[in-house]
């Protein structure tokens, strides 16, 4: 097998979201472009800090609030980067792309 070789890419399920983290905010927060239009300000939970590194320019897995969510969000996940190309090339990050126009 070859290392550029993807074997599974973790989707969005129910209420979940990609988006583009523009910046870090600092606190375990950043601010975070989404594929449905707004931007939120997500954090990273506490079961996650340790192990969730992320970058500016990083697609991310987005988990809405139920309360603000469209405001505020949890960030639960962080795509590498073969797994982010293979999410643009399959249409997922369409929408994103389109925002970047305006």
């Amino acid at each position: 097998m070859e290392n550029n070789e993807i074997e599974r890419v973790r989707l969005p399920r129910d209420n979940q979201i990609l988006g583009l983290l523009d910046s870090r905010l600092g606190g375990s927060r950043c601010k975070v472009r989404c594929v449905d239009g707004h931007t939120r300000v997500c954090r990273i939970p506490g079961r996650l800090k340790r192990r969730l590194w992320v970058r500016e320019g990083d697609i991310v897995l987005i988990e809405p609030w139920q309360f603000e969510g469209d405001q505020k969000g949890d960030l639960i996940f962080s795509y590498k980067p073969n797994h982010a190309k293979w999410l643009e090339k399959n249409g997922y990050l369409d929408k994103l792309q389109d925002l970047d126009e305006f």
